[in-house]
């Protein structure tokens, strides 16, 4: 069982968005700058954080991206369902064709532990890692890091 970048790409994004939120949009070009992720990408899981909605778009000039709610009632599990992951640690997907075809010894092994990822991930806020000290400073340190790159980018030129 693997969660891919899409989905951890996706939790990064949403946290960066709550982290940052205030009266006005983020754009994803910040977040873009501030998690190194492709604004390309970014704009493709965006889309579909959008049709989930758990976020909002604005249009023109200053928009951008905001939470469609509060921070406390958007979990890590319905963001990583919203860009179409989903942690399964069966090797069938939850088909129950396992081992040529038939059920495996271990499927149900497989399928509890699915489920108990499911539900820890589904009590975790983005609020609540808001919280967590951790988020925040690591935040501040890559925001620190941007500017200093422009820093030296500027005085080497």
């Amino acid at each position: 069982m693997k969660l891919t970048t899409k989905g951890r790409y996706a939790v990064t994004a949403m946290l960066d968005l709550a982290i940052h939120a205030s009266d006005k949009p983020i754009s994803l070009a910040d977040i873009s700058e501030r998690q190194v992720i492709s604004l390309s990408y970014l704009e493709q899981l965006f889309s579909k954080l959008r049709r989930q909605g758990l976020v909002q778009s604005v249009r023109g000039p200053g928009g951008g991206y905001c939470l469609s709610r509060g921070a406390e009632s958007i979990f890590v599990a319905q963001v990583i369902e919203a860009v179409n992951e989903a942690v399964d640690a069966t090797g069938c997907r939850g088909t129950e064709n396992c081992q040529a075809g038939s059920r495996c010894l271990t499927h149900d092994l497989w399928t509890d532990l699915s489920d108990q990822i499911h539900s820890f991930l589904n009590s975790i806020s983005l609020a609540s890692l808001v919280k967590n000290g951790d988020a925040q400073a690591s935040s501040q340190g890559q925001i620190r890091q941007a500017h200093a790159a422009e820093l030296l980018n500027f005085v080497s030129e």
